[in-house]
């Protein structure tokens, strides 16, 4: 059996077809254009490719799966708000539909991620999954008892907008102190500069002649490098990182949480640290049964997979 994931960018619509077991047959990438008719026409090309790519026909799909980031309303196949998508209150799930003839379902892209990971990637054989991307912002997604969770209102786990420094800095959400403002690779490149400022001999001047040049990257450079400037930020945004895990992990208690996104990829430079932190602030820190922290294992693929089986898990 087989099914389309579509996962919705800002700059590209990436497409797959998937087996049940999770498995990515074919994919394919095309832009992303501007208007809600030219968007559908782009995830319905992908598509195809994709079925092409793979041998298949897209009708010999089930059905379509689409990942959409900004605010959705499953229920209806109707994505509310998509600013960088330029998206606002389009029925997309059925104008795929009429494209390609196959039934549509609409999921928020982080939680497609999370299924993805669950299903074909860092959850495979657990019951429970929590997954972390660090990008621009903070996504998140949970897999409890083998269920996308989602939240009454499809709204649940955006963790990204928990407080962990009450009147701290400002968040695109309009509250102040929010994870993301300080987890996110956005957070880490905001403190890197900031310590730039005010230490002008640090050597990530070096790495990065200008403010404007610095990326999640340069910070842990500059620390391996032996930089104790770049060492105090790294050590920061590990803390707070950690805050916002150990909030996850203490309400949820998943069998794993998984992390993704850039900054993931320091791989044990940033996990390692993360770990010692966690062992002091987990508050089953002392139990036999703790959730493995790991890094997520799909990358780009993890939003394909997770949207074409939506149907499945949802």
């Amino acid at each position: 059996m087989y099914y389309i994931g579509i996962d919705l960018g800002g700059t590209n619509v990436a497409a797959g077809l998937v087996n049940e077991g999770g498995k990515l047959l074919g994919k394919a990438s095309v832009p992303c254009p501007r208007g809600a008719g030219a968007i559908a026409d782009a995830i319905a090309d992908a598509a195809r490719l994709a079925a092409k790519k793979a041998g298949r026909e897209v009708s010999e799909a089930r059905s379509v799966g689409l990942a959409s980031p900004g605010s959705i309303d499953p229920e209806r196949g109707v994505v509310l708000h998509a600013f960088n998508l330029g998206l606002d209150n389009v029925p997309l799930a059925d104008m795929v539909t009429q494209r390609l003839g196959l039934p549509t379902v609409l999921e928020n892209d982080a939680n497609a991620a999370a299924l993805g990971e669950f299903v074909a990637g860092a959850g495979m054989g657990h019951r429970s999954l929590v997954a972390v991307t660090l990008g621009t912002g903070v996504g998140s997604g949970a897999v409890l008892d083998g269920k996308l969770y989602t939240g009454f209102n499809y709204a649940g786990m955006e963790s990204g907008h928990m407080v962990i420094h009450r009147g701290g800095r400002a968040c695109t959400c309009g509250r102040k102190g929010c994870w993301e403002a300080y987890a996110s690779a956005t957070g880490l490149i905001r403190s890197a500069r900031e310590a730039m400022e005010t230490h002008p001999d640090s050597a990530l001047w070096k790495l990065a002649p200008t403010l404007e040049d610095v990326d999640g990257k340069t910070s842990f450079d500059a620390a391996q490098g032996g930089d104790a400037v770049a060492q105090a930020v790294l050590d920061e945004y590990v803390e707070d990182l950690c805050c916002g895990l150990a909030n996850l992990i203490n309400v949820l208690q998943p069998e794993v949480l998984c992390v993704g996104g850039g900054v993931s990829r320091q791989g044990e430079a940033l996990l390692g640290p993360v770990r010692a932190v966690l062992d002091r602030e987990e508050f089953t820190r002392d139990s036999t049964r703790r959730t493995k922290v790991c890094t997520a294992q799909l990358g780009n693929d993890a939003g394909i997979v997770g949207a074409a089986l939506v149907p499945v898990y949802r």
